[in-house]
């Protein structure tokens, strides 16, 4: 039974931050796509609901929106892997 998976004995706090990998997909179509909404007012269905705004910034893995509040000018960071659709408004 050698096989099995043995967990690590090492907490992430012991961790040194060169030993810490970070995965994440990249799906380069739904950035390219969202690039190109750059300045636009869009609509974004994600997994916690949906969120309205104006795209400022595509990174690989997120989305900086402008978001529309008549109260308070206010910027959201939202994870590309949390976006299910995107409407252009």
């Amino acid at each position: 039974m050698n096989n099995l998976y043995q967990p690590s004995q090492t907490s992430p706090a012991q961790l040194n931050p060169s030993q810490v990998q970070t995965v994440s997909s990249i799906d380069p179509y739904v950035v390219a796509a969202l690039c190109r909404l750059t300045g636009r007012c869009v609509l974004l269905e994600t997994t916690r609901g949906a969120i309205e705004g104006t795209i400022i910034d595509v990174k690989p893995d997120h989305v900086l929106l402008q978001l529309h509040s008549p109260a308070h000018s206010r910027q959201a960071c939202v994870r590309i892997a949390e976006i299910v659709w995107t409407m252009p408004l």
